[in-house]
């Protein structure tokens, strides 16, 4: 296990995130000696999903107005089908996923987390994974996708879904260790 200590790591979610998907890489990150903020539109709390209904809710650590990605040395993007469809109408979330780009600092995004990839505009000529059902649309944003449990692509970590979050967080983990990828392209 990589030894995070001293690394900051953003979560970025809302309101119908997959809970395994943002409850499973933040243990695992924490376990690796990071700190994992969860970072939300708002303060306060936020309610997963699991197994197709409404389940806990974690507290948000940090709202987006108050962070930016200088505050992080990556950030993660747990899916779930509301959480992402929310996230990508939101101009400031979409612009803090970016900043990430920018930066060159590792991104990970799991299941359908891809999408808000999409409306940052950084997924053409990456090679990527995600939920089959958003294959279509992460190919016609110029991506080229594949089937398998963990891609990555210079920082850039992407998995299908919740079954995979254990080759997920280990490549996640390495990232972040890793840090910034000079060959990044927004």
């Amino acid at each position: 296990m990589e030894n995070l200590k001293g690394k900051r790591v953003a979560i970025l979610a809302t309101n119908g995130f997959e809970e395994s998907e943002l409850t499973s890489p933040k243990q695992a990150l924490e376990k690796a000696g990071a700190t994992a903020h969860v970072v939300a539109p708002k303060s306060g709390t936020i309610k997963g999903w699991n197994n197709g209904n409404w389940s806990k809710e974690i507290n948000v650590d940090a709202i987006l107005d108050e962070v930016k990605s200088s505050d992080y040395h990556a950030l993660v993007l747990p899916g779930g089908v509301i959480n992402p469809d929310f996230l990508r109408r939101d101009d400031k979330a979409i612009e803090f996923i970016r900043s990430f780009f920018k930066a060159h600092k590792p991104v990970a995004a799991i299941c359908h987390g891809p999408q808000m990839l999409i409306e940052a505009e950084v997924v053409e000529g990456r090679k990527m994974t995600s939920f089959p059902s958003i294959r279509k649309d992460l190919e016609n944003a110029g991506a080229h996708w594949v089937d398998m449990e963990v891609v990555v692509d210079e920082g850039l970590v992407t998995s299908r879904s919740p079954e995979d979050l254990n080759a997920f967080n280990a490549k996640v983990i390495e990232e972040v260790a890793e840090g910034k990828h000079k060959e990044q392209t927004v």
